[in-house]
């Protein structure tokens, strides 16, 4: 009996002797707690007028290769606050944060379409409207030089649109405006694009109506959400110095490049790295 208690205390005495060793390497490797990377936000894309959603394939592109869940938006180029709407209709469908981005006429849009929405974390404005609550896009166009719309400020429509009436649904008339395909090339793009890619976007151009581009704007989104802004500093349709102004008074993050109007297509890269610094932002 001596001899098993022996035994036994020394079986215990050894596991006592190799918990104590066994602690002090316990506590100098702490549990190791991964915190998981939070979700990335989805980036809503807002084409503007005589263009469509794949105005912006190139960042689409871009954004999926780096993991940015994407959606683009179209635009029924019908009327602002109509077209605002079906925006802010549009984003309710979406969970989780949200990177808002309008190129042209689709700034004014994404401008009242994220008022009030607290999903919308930043709002990217590429060469677009950005109106002050009152302001229509042609205002904005008026009220620097630079624009190549018009050669004849008098004239009832702009020299670089063809009108076209069509009849609503009411039995109203109402009126479509299109780049003449002889100027597609000067307000929206430059020499980088081929002439047969030129024909075919400005025959696939989205019309907008005279009442979308003439309509005064709400209280602007960009008062309350942080903005991103893009100047191309080429742009024939927006006066580059439009677009410096807008970026000033929303108090945006701005970017200045060598680029025509339709950046997305010419500049890319340069587009999704804009909306990426937006989306990475605190």
């Amino acid at each position: 009996m001596l001899r098993r208690t022996s035994i036994r205390v020394a079986v215990g005495g050894a596991s006592i002797a190799l918990a104590a060793a066994l602690a002090p390497l316990a506590a100098a490797e702490p549990a190791q707690h991964h915190t998981p990377a939070a979700p990335k936000p989805t980036v809503v894309l807002v084409h503007g007028a005589w263009s469509d959603s794949s105005s912006w394939n190139g960042v689409i592109k871009r954004l999926h290769a780096d993991g940015y869940p994407v959606n683009a938006a179209a635009l029924p180029l019908r009327g602002l606050s109509s077209d605002s709407a079906y925006v802010a209709d549009y984003l309710k469908s979406i969970p989780g944060p949200i990177v808002l981005v309008g190129h042209s006429y689709g700034g004014s849009v994404i401008t009242n379409a994220a008022r009030g929405n607290t999903n919308v974390k930043a709002l990217v404005y590429v060469a677009a409207f950005a109106p002050d609550k009152g302001e229509t896009s042609n205002d904005l166009v008026a009220k620097f030089p630079g624009s190549h719309i018009t050669d004849d400020p008098s004239a009832p429509v702009p020299t670089a649109l063809n009108a076209v009436p069509y009849t609503q649904a009411d039995g109203t008339q109402g009126i479509d405006l299109y780049i003449k395909p002889d100027h597609y090339r000067d307000m929206f793009l430059n020499k980088s694009v081929s002439d047969s890619e030129i024909a075919a976007l400005s025959a696939e151009q989205r019309p907008v109506t005279g009442q979308a581009i003439g309509e005064p704007s709400g209280e602007p989104a960009w008062k309350t959400i942080p903005s991103w802004y893009l100047v191309a500093k080429n742009d024939h349709a927006i006066p580059p110095a439009a677009e410096r102004f807008m970026a000033k008074r929303a108090n945006a993050h701005t970017i200045e490049v060598d680029a025509p109007h339709v950046v997305a297509l010419t500049n890319p890269g340069v587009v999704t790295g804009l909306v990426e610094r937006a989306a990475q932002s605190r």
